[in-house]
């Protein structure tokens, strides 16, 4: 069982060490649809204004994760892991001069981690 709902592969993990050795504090925001589609977005901290709409739904690789709350409705039951492939991505992510671009691989949380969910956030 995973107690995350966002984690990073060791492939993307090495690209955001990367960037934040180039750039500094990052931020992902998973996005809803625009330019890329939904798509995780790397940017430099600041660079997108966050708001009470915006979830902090954890941390990968030392930066934090955000998602829209109305986009979180749609996706709270579902893990997600950070992954890179090569191409072009249409985003104003830092990762698309590489000639590289983020993805999100998801799955539905287990049972044992719905009821983790659920009680971590009565708390």
């Amino acid at each position: 069982m995973s107690n995350k709902k966002v984690e990073i592969t060791e492939r993307a993990a090495a690209v955001v060490n990367e960037l934040k050795e180039k750039y500094g504090e990052l931020i992902f925001h998973q996005s809803g649809g625009c330019c890329d589609g939904s798509a995780p977005m790397l940017l430099e901290k600041g660079d997108l204004y966050l708001d009470e709409s915006d979830i902090l739904l954890g941390e990968v690789e030392g930066v934090n994760f955000y998602m829209n709350k109305d986009q979180y409705e749609y996706w709270k039951h579902t893990h997600l892991t950070v992954d890179i492939t090569k191409g072009r991505g249409a985003s104003f992510s830092l990762e698309i001069p590489l000639g590289l671009r983020f993805l999100i691989l998801s799955r539905l949380f287990s049972e044992e981690e719905q009821k983790y969910f659920a009680s971590a956030s009565k708390e």
